[in-house]
Parts: structure tokens; C-alpha cells; sequence
């Protein structure tokens, strides 16, 4: 039996977990930050470094007490090294350091896109029961769709530590895309779950967005899709009395705009992204024979992605909304597949803001025709 302990800190989450085997999550504890950026309409870098200093610390004791474990019973420590922010990268791996230093345990780096992936190998104690049912871990070889606020990639998986990068996001995310589609539409941050609320009121149809195909790549582009919306928000806005306005830029132009309006808006932007999603990833899966679609960060928990991913007809697996957003189960549960390796006890190890998962760039791919409907 293996039990890591995980730390997160590559944004606004400071976050520590433990795990058992890479798959049991016996604690896993989020110290969030929405409340603090959401006057900012996103994350502000100094603000979430400060408070990672401030919550890092009491949050590695709870997810100790939780999990009932001691320092002894602890076999490595693992902590996101980036991609992320500079700061925020800074708290945990120092803490980390200090921490794994001081207990003699073995240091492991995390890559934050490989964590996101391995958030589908957990399981809860109330999944698994009192009988300790084993869960069938994801079958290789796997497509994962890792969707989030920085990024946006479709990753052929043949094992443990072994991707093939196939496509990624050429401009916007498709979470950052979600986020300033929601400050133009006045919908607040964080953007996905007020796009996705907004979105259940209104019409898919109702306006004709752009998809960006990207033919015959898997690569994404949400930027033109984004400046649609734009545009829309502000021919609609030209309609509105000077009165109900503050002034004519993109942070209120939201202002006096319906709700039937906003709401369209929204579920037209979100089809339009949900559908290259898919599409792609269902290519993805079919030109390269996998066993599994998994489904990865934080717009993995949008509803309308996971029931179009359902209807694809082949195995689908993505984790629990908790998990889907940033959380340390996912960083303990990737260093439990790295344990014995040549990565851990990584003293020189450092933050890398723009860590990259994929060192040899992307795979050779399957020709394929262009199929989207």
C-alpha cells in the first residue's frame, strides 16, 4: 500500500490531498479563492500567491487529520511544479520541499495536465464501501479531452507517463473563452457554471456562432468564436438607451441587455463549444482504436459536454465535478505512478510556469477526412 500526499497550488486552489494506491482518496481539502478574484473578473497573480502563504499550511494538517494519517505512514509527497502561476507555483513547491525534507520522504514534480488525467483513476470511500469494491481502473490505449481556463488538448494515452499530444487550443482556452463570454454577457466569474446556468433558459438555435473546424488538424481556436459573441453583444447593445449604460466598452455592454437575449447568447456559445469538442475528440477516438474517452479539468463538469460525450457510443469516463476542478487527489494520485521512478527525490526540482507534458511536441496523426456535421 502506497499513500501520497498531494499539494495544489498552481492558481487560486490551495489544495492538499491524500491518496491510497493513486486511487482512494482518503482526504482531499480545497482552500478556494473564487470570493477573492470574483470583483476582478479573474484571477489577480499577487492576490492568490498571498493567500496560498496564508492557507497552506493549516490546509496540509486537515487533509492529515481527515485522512487520519501521520508523517510516518506517508510514503512521497507530490506537488504541482506547472504549468501555472509563477507565485502561486512557488508556495506549494516550497512547502513541499521543506515538508519532504524535513519527514525524509521522497519529493515528486507533478505536471498539472498529467494530474488533471489521473483524476479519473479516484475513487471515494463511499464509492468503493465498506467491501472495498474494486473500481476497473481506465483501459489503455485512451483519448483524454483535457479542458480547463488555460487549455484546451486531446492526449492519446498508450500508459503511465506515455502521451502523445494530437491537438491543443491555438489562441483562447475553452475555459478562458467561457470566462470572457460571461464578463460580456454580465454573468460574473467564475464562467463556465454562469454560462452554463444562463444557457438552461435560453435557445442552442437561436444564433448561427462560428465553429472552427481547423481542418483536418485536432487543433482548437475559441477567439473568433469569442469576438462573435462580442459582436453580437454589441449590435444588440447600440438598441439600448444611453441611460441604462455606463459607457460602450466590453465591460458593460452587458448593461440593459434582456434576459432572453443573455440567455440565447449563452446557450448558442455554449453549443458552439461544446460541438468542436466533441467532434474532435470523437475523431480522435475513432482514428486511433482506443478503449476509453476520458474527459479532464474544469469544463469536464460542464452538463451538455458530458451528454454529448455520453450519446458518442463508445466507453466514456470523467471524474466528479470536485474533481474536475483543481484539487490535490489528482496531483497524489499521478505520483503514486511515479513512485520508484528516477523523478522522485528531485531536490533540483523548480517551478516551471509553462511546464509542457508532451517533450518530444505532438505525434505523428492519422489522416483523416473532415466529418463534422
Amino acid at each position: 500500500m502506497s499513500l501520497v500526499l498531494g499539494i495544489e497550488t498552481s492558481c487560486d486552489e490551495t489544495a492538499a490531498a491524500v491518496v491510497e494506491n493513486g486511487t482512494l482518496i482518503r482526504s482531499n481539502v480545497v482552500a478556494s479563492q473564487v470570493e477573492l478574484h470574483r470583483r476582478f473578473g479573474g484571477v489577480y497573480p499577487e492576490v492568490a500567491s498571498r493567500q496560498h502563504v496564508l492557507d497552506i499550511v493549516p490546509v496540509i494538517e486537515e487533509a492529515l487529520r481527515i485522512a487520519c494519517v501521520d508523517w510516518t505512514e506517508l510514503h512521497a509527497i507530490a506537488v504541482t511544479n506547472g504549468p501555472g502561476l509563477v507565485g502561486s507555483l512557488l508556495v506549494g513547491l516550497n512547502a513541499a520541499k521543506a515538508l519532504a525534507w524535513a519527514k525524509g520522504l521522497p519529493l515528486i514534480g507533478i505536471n498539472h495536465l498529467e494530474a488533471h488525467l489521473y483524476a479519473n483513476w479516484l475513487v471515494t470511500p463511499s464509492i468503493v464501501g465498506s467491501a472495498q469494491i474494486a473500481v476497473p481502473a481506465p483501459e489503455f490505449p485512451l483519448i483524454c479531452l483535457i479542458v480547463s481556463g488555460g487549455h484546451s488538448d486531446i492526449v492519446l494515452v498508450h500508459g503511465h507517463r506515455s502521451y502523445c499530444l494530437l491537438g491543443r487550443t491555438i489562441d483562447d482556452a475553452a475555459g478562458e473563452a467561457f470566462d470572457k463570454v460571461a464578463r460580456l454577457l454580465g454573468l460574473g466569474y467564475p464562467g463556465g457554471p454562469a454560462i452554463q446556468a444562463a444557457a438552461r433558459r435560453g435557445d442552442p438555435c437561436a444564433f448561427a456562432l462560428p465553429r472552427a473546424w481547423l481542418e483536418p488538424s485536432y487543433d482548437f481556436s475559441f477567439s473568433g468564436l469569442k469576438t462573435a459573441v462580442l459582436r453580437l453583444v454589441q449590435n444588440q447593445s447600440a438598441h439600448v438607451p444611453a441611460t441604462q449604460r455606463d459607457r460602450p466598452d466590453s465591460a458593460t455592454l452587458h448593461m440593459g441587455l434582456s434576459d432572453g437575449f443573455i440567455a440565447d447568447v449563452a446557450a448558442s456559445f455554449q453549443s458552439a463549444v461544446v460541438e468542436v469538442l466533441v467532434e474532435k475528440a470523437r475523431r480522435a477516438a475513432a482514428a486511433y482504436n482506443v478503449k476509453e474517452l476520458l474527459l479532464a479539468g474544469g469544463v469536464a463538469s460542464n452538463a451538455l459536454l458530458r451528454e454529448r460525450v455520453c450519446a458518442l457510443g463508445i466507453p466514456v469516463r470523467y471524474p466528479p465535478p470536485a474533481l474536475c476542478t483543481d484539487n490535490a487527489a489528482m496531483v497524489a494520485a499521478a505520483g503514486h505512478f511515479r513512485l520508484g521512478s528516477a523523478l522522485a527525490n528531485n531536490w533540483g526540482l523548480d517551478v516551471q510556469p509553462g511546464h509542457s507534458l508532451f517533450h518530444n511536441g505532438s505525434c505523428a496523426q492519422t489522416p483523416i477526412k473532415a466529418s463534422h456535421q
